[in-house]
Order: structure tokens, then C-alpha cells, then sequence
């Protein structure tokens, strides 16, 4: 089901919230989407303000506002309790989310998320960054690095003309300060939230290393799962394997 600011998939009794990445949509999930047990849950795909169907919504684009529009999309939902699957970008907003509505959240899955204090930049990477939301080729650059520049040229394009056609410009330049530059981490530390995180073995910044110096560290509640061939983009890159273990965690809780 399509509608003006999300996608929902499946009817089972367990609501899950997913939050895509900052070269994501709600409708950048469909290599996921056929693994996963609709019987057993139901997941909503959400856009946040500047993507998708909400491209044209204006908003300050902060962690902050992004997860102020899941809650209410939560509460369009009748929803009084869910779990949440963020990916990359998706993965702070999401414990955004936890810090407003702790009693809200059965459990977290972050999948190459960034940590609730931000991603440190030196200042080479971080004028690519800077200039992917006008420059297509910096995009491609991005992706290509974070998954271990070993996918083929047809699925870098295709990632970078999802990520074009599905995001407003200056939307996606704010959110790059956003996720990049917030530090919320007093927030969440000593949360005692179920949380794990996938990572892929081939993501050079926010692999292993870095989700044990930061999420291992503020969650007490914390597992890991290094996944084998796969970067940044597990879920596009083995979503058998993605959904597969996003499900056996959900399943324990």
C-alpha cells in the first residue's frame, strides 16, 4: 500500500517503523521487501520532509523534526507501541525517536546507522559530501567508497538516480548537517533498549570500529552482526540475508 508519505507492507500484529538513509525514500526498500513476513508484521516505510512523496514539504530538516513526523505518523497509525529499522541516516533519527517516546519502542535495528553523536568529517571528505546535493558525480563517488568500490557501474546509477529523482536539492544538503553535526548521545546513553546492528563488512566509516566506540558504549542492551558482502547498502546489496536477521531480532521481541 502507496500512500502520500509511506508504504506499508504486510498485516501482521507487530508494527514496524523504517526509516531509509539520506540517498534513500520510502520507496528505495523494494529489493527488501519480498523477504520480508508480512503475515507476521507490518511495516511502514515512511519519507521524511524533502523525500518521496513529501518532496515538495517544506521543514527545517533536522534529526530533531524528522522524528517528530515518525511519532505522528505513529499516531496517524493508531500505533501506541512499535519497533523501528533505521538505516544510515535513518538510524540517528530513529533513537530520536527513542529519546521523545522511550515507552513507545520495543526495539531498535540499525543498519549502518550513524550514532546519536554525529559522524566526525576530515575536510576532504567532507566538501564531497557537501557537494553531492548538486553534484550527481560526488553521489556516485559516495556510494561507490561506502560499499568498497566493488558493485558494478549499472547499480552505482541506478542508486544515484533513485537518490536524484526521489529528493528535494536543498533537502538533502540540511540533512547533511543534520545527521553529520548533531550530538545527542546524552540522550540514549544507558538506554536499556533491545538494539542490534548490522553492518556491513565492506562499509569503510561505519563499520565495526565505529559502532563499538559508540553504540556498544551508550546501549547496554547492544548486539552486533558484521555482515559478509555487503558495505553501506546491505538491503540493497544481500537483502535475503538483511531481512533474515532484522527478523530474527524482531522475533525476540
Amino acid at each position: 500500500m502507496v500512500n502520500e508519505d509511506f508504504v506499508r507492507f504486510g498485516q501482521g500484529g507487530h508494527l514496524v517503523l523504517v526509516l531509509h538513509g539520506w540517498f534513500g525514500s520510502a520507496g528505495a526498500w523494494g529489493s527488501l521487501i519480498p523477504h520480508l513476513d508480512g503475515d507476521r508484521y507490518t511495516y511502514v516505510f515512511a519519507n521524511y520532509r524533502g523525500y518521496g512523496a513529501r518532496q515538495h514539504v517544506e521543514g527545517e530538516h533536522t534529526v530533531a523534526e524528522a522524528a517528530a513526523d515518525v511519532l505522528a505518523l505513529a499516531d496517524r497509525l493508531d500505533a501506541d507501541r512499535f519497533s523501528l529499522v533505521g538505516h544510515s541516516m535513518g538510524g540517528s533519527i530513529m533513537q530520536w525517536v527513542y529519546a521523545d517516546a522511550p515507552q513507545r519502542v520495543r526495539c531498535l535495528v540499525g543498519i549502518s546507522p550513524v550514532p546519536a553523536g554525529g559522524v566526525p568529517f576530515d575536510e576532504e571528505t567532507w566538501q564531497l559530501f557537501s557537494s553531492a546535493a548538486e553534484e550527481s558525480a560526488s553521489r556516485r563517488a559516495i556510494i561507490d567508497f561506502t560499499t568498497g568500490g566493488r558493485h558494478p557501474d549499472a547499480w552505482l546509477d541506478g542508486m544515484v538516480i533513485h537518490s536524484l529523482e526521489h529528493s528535494d536539492t536543498a533537502a538533502f544538503g540540511d540533512y547533511l548537517r543534520a545527521w553529520a553535526k548533531t550530538d545527542f548521545h546524552e540522550r540514549i546513553e544507558g538506554a536499556e533498549v533491545p538494539i542490534k546492528v548490522l553492518v556491513g563488512e565492506n562499509d569503510p566509516a561505519l563499520g565495526e570500529q565505529t559502532m563499538l566506540a559508540t553504540f556498544a558504549k551508550w546501549y547496554p542492551n547492544f548486539e552486533i552482526e558484521v555482515l559478509a558482502d555487503a558495505g553501506h547498502y546491505a538491503a540493497d546489496e544481500i537483502p535475503v540475508t538483511t531481512a533474515n536477521a532484522i527478523e530474527i531480532f524482531l522475533d525476540e521481541h
